[in-house]
């Protein structure tokens, strides 16, 4: 009975446009608990506080909810239509990364997820919860252990048939259904993830030091980027794609059938002058249904200066020189770092005389010091 309904319910799954369903018991693996463990001790996870406040609902599905008696894990294509690496040599365009330059993936997601779990509910007795990056899940180990794929030396999960490119969502059942066989590790000695880290963020295989990663610093950081690690960023302006990109398994991967999921044209390769000039409405307007619109304008901007300062494009100096008095303390911040690289000694003189610190700007200073 229980293997119909594993069936029966991978077969909705499918019909709801779901690209990849597996069965897991709702309990973690020991060297799972132990890598969150180890991550959280070394600090690797920074501003991310959230982490580390719910650890042990994260590290134990039961601990989040008591009832947990099986895990069905979800997976949604979202495979690109192009070499998301090709824009890094476009230094007066922005790197947006493949996931956020569609529309945001958790409401796609998550409309998918209540719609299979009134499903599930109308069939089988049993409460269920329903979970999409926003609560404390691992969902990566919880993949692999449902069969999706395997957790390659990057941490990310990798799939057999779709490559570096899937969305996770999951539903918590209080129905006990037995669990898929787990995937096994196909990365062998290959450490093109590794190599390709533009800032070096893994420390070891299968391991992530995600104060140095390109996604971090540009997502969940809040504050100033360290100064060493900016050049390193690139035109990336929110996210990075590096290690997902260049994975070998991702020769079996496919164009996302989700037009959802599909690149929005202003956010494909957009202007960094463009972008440099937007206010906060502008922001609000442009990334409107996009996960982006979460970080907020000011460290948006933040992450377009250090690509303008990193472009190498004398032209973009007037779009940093615009910002020398915005009235976020970030951006002024940025955006001197960003004219330093750019302008000649004598124009970067003059403009630090018309634009003098204000009396609280420690990092403005420390910037015109620089």
């Amino acid at each position: 009975m229980t293997a119909e309904i594993k069936s029966a319910i991978r077969e909705e799954a499918l019909r709801l446009g779901f690209d990849a369903v597996g069965f897991a018991a709702a309990r973690l693996a020991p060297e799972a608990r132990a890598h969150l463990k180890e991550f959280l001790a070394r600090g690797y996870h920074g501003d991310m506080g959230w982490l580390a406040a719910r650890a042990e609902e994260r590290g134990d599905p039961q601990t989040l909810w008591r009832e947990a008696q099986s895990v069905v894990v979800l997976g949604a294509n979202y495979g690109p239509e192009a070499d998301p690496l090709a824009m890094l040599a476009q230094r007066d365009r922005g790197a947006i990364s493949v996931y956020a330059q569609g529309h945001d993936y958790h409401d796609i997601l998550k409309a998918r997820l209540k719609a299979l779990a009134r499903w599930i509910d109308g069939r089988w007795s049993g409460a269920l919860k329903v979970f999409v990056d926003t609560a404390p899940v691992m969902e990566k180990p919880l993949a692999a252990a449902a069969a999706l794929g395997w957790q390659g030396k990057h941490t990310n999960l990798v799939s057999r048939d779709f490559g570096s490119w899937l969305f996770l969502g999951e539903i918590y059942l209080a129905l006990a259904l037995p669990p898929d066989t787990a995937e096994t590790d196909h990365c062998g000695a290959c450490r093109r993830c590794l190599d390709a880290c533009p800032t070096g963020a893994f420390p070891a295989p299968y391991r992530l030091e995600a104060r140095r990663c390109i996604s971090y610093l540009t997502i969940e950081h809040k504050g100033h980027i360290e100064a060493a690690l900016r050049p390193l960023i690139g035109n990336r302006i929110y996210g990075c794609d590096d290690c997902l990109a260049v994975c070998p398994w991702n020769k079996f991967a496919r164009v996302s059938a989700e037009p959802g999921f599909r690149s929005r044209e202003a956010l494909a390769a957009p202007s960094l002058a463009a972008l440099a000039k937007l206010d906060d409405a502008g922001f609000r307007a442009l990334f409107k249904g996009s996960a982006v619109k979460r970080i907020g304008r000011n460290r948006f901007i933040r992450n377009v200066l250090i690509a303008i300062g990193n472009s190498g494009e004398r032209g973009l100096a007037a779009a940093a020189e615009a910002l020398l008095d915005d009235p976020s303390p970030l951006v002024r911040a940025t955006a001197v770092w960003a004219l330093r690289r750019l302008a000649d000694a004598g124009a970067v003189a003059a403009l630090r005389t018309a634009h003098l610190p204000r009396e609280s700007d420690d990092a403005v200073r420390a910037e015109w010091q620089a």
